[in-house]
């Protein structure tokens, strides 16, 4: 079959039957972009679970002889040192200083803050008829809330909530990395002012205790505090963002699912993980290097290919889910990969489920006869599956 490309907004807008077909027709398949360097997608839900979690395939390029990464400039060269690319010791060293952060007794402490902030910002969209609700809703709520937890000024979140949006597309192309090199840049400059200001005035933030970590046992390099700063800017707010407005989405175009979620309150803990299953905010796991020649799945990966995991078609395989393609907010079991498998499964899982089922839920019940309002544009990427905007009237019809 003719392969799409799947970091393009058009395939975004619905990859649902192309990634069926992909199932069927060539479950590991080669993309077509990239040229030596064309990653290799796996799309089945048993191919995807044991690939991520398969030793055979590496975080860190650097670890696999022959590897390379697409073209990055130098200055931002310490960003892959952040946990999510690295392997294990490091992996797991990394990970223990932030895991205590996001414990499900942290998050609950937290409920209250986005609460409020929910009820905040849907009285301030209110006001108006008509909203696009990623900018005055979605985005607000995971970017104050991570903001809050390390320590980052109210003043600085519009700056880099602009360079966050430019960096998590740029893997869309070679061409998308070039002209993210500003932000790039920009965020990296921004996150070395910040954490010098907190090596003078420390504060009672995550930020602050990463920074007292690294001059003790566990030892942070500089490196490693800069990619660990900006992997909990970018990952503990972007992903959150399409979660919210892509669960949202979801629902509006199930009216009836989301008159039994009202009907129902206490449907939200699994209606947000079927919304997770069914419209996930990540299309693929991040990328992983094959340690050497391998076969994977009937498929022979050479030493070094670039090898990404399909989340969104595993949580849609026929294999693995009875009607796949229906919504279903009661649906048990739902282990789904949304949150990817093994040992990097996302450590901000119980922060994000916090958020979504609080936002989702109570924008439903303020507005619940909100209706789509105009074009739905996707953002470029090859990981993530979010809207650019979400424009509702609220008014409804």
């Amino acid at each position: 079959m003719d392969l799409p490309d799947i970091a393009s907004p058009a395939f975004k807008r619905d990859p649902f039957p192309v990634l069926a077909r992909m199932r069927a027709e060539c479950p590991v398949a080669r993309l077509p972009a990239g040229g030596e360097m064309a990653p290799w997608l796996v799309t089945r839900h048993a191919d995807v679970v044991a690939f991520l979690k398969d030793e055979r395939f590496a975080k860190d390029w650097e670890n696999v002889p022959g590897a390379r990464l697409p073209w990055t400039p130098a200055f931002a060269r310490p960003l892959t040192r952040n946990m999510l690319d690295r392997d294990e010791p490091d992996h797991r060293r990394l990970r223990g200083l932030i895991q205590k952060a996001f414990t499900a007794e942290v998050v609950e402490g937290i409920r209250p803050r986005i609460q409020a902030l929910s009820s905040e910002l849907l009285d301030q969209a209110g006001r108006g008829g008509k909203v696009d609700l990623v900018r005055a809703y979605a985005l607000p709520i995971p970017t104050i809330i991570i903001s809050e937890m390390l320590g980052v000024p109210a003043g600085d979140r519009a700056r880099f909530q602009r360079w966050t949006g430019i960096i998590v597309a740029a893997d869309a192309s070679q061409w998308a990395i070039v002209r993210a090199v500003p932000a790039i840049w920009r965020f990296i400059r921004y996150l070395r002012r910040l954490i010098a200001g907190k090596r003078r005035r420390p504060a009672d933030d995550l930020l602050s205790a990463l920074i007292l970590a690294s001059d003790g046992d566990d030892r942070l390099s500089e490196d490693e505090l800069l990619a660990m700063a900006f992997l909990l800017i970018v990952a503990g707010h972007e992903t959150t963002v399409n979660l919210i407005s892509g669960g949202i989405l979801t629902l509006l175009q199930h009216p009836g699912e989301a008159e039994r979620l009202l009907a129902e309150p206490g449907l939200i803990e699994p209606a947000v993980e079927e919304l997770l299953r069914y419209s996930g905010p990540l299309m693929t796991a991040t990328v992983r290097f094959a340690r050497h020649d391998l076969d994977l799945a009937g498929t022979r990966i050479p030493g070094g290919g670039l090898v990404y995991a399909s989340l969104a078609s595993a949580n849609r395989d026929e294999a693995a889910w009875e009607h796949p393609d229906r919504l279903d907010l009661k649906r048990t079991p739902n282990r789904h990969v949304a949150f990817g498998d093994g040992s990097h499964f996302c450590a901000g899982a119980a922060l994000a489920r916090a958020e979504a089922r609080i936002a989702i839920l109570e924008f439903l019940r303020r507005f619940p006869g909100a209706r789509v309002s105009g074009p739905l544009e996707w953002k470029p990427g090859i990981v993530l599956r979010g809207l650019k905007a979400l424009p509702l009237d609220l008014r409804g019809a």
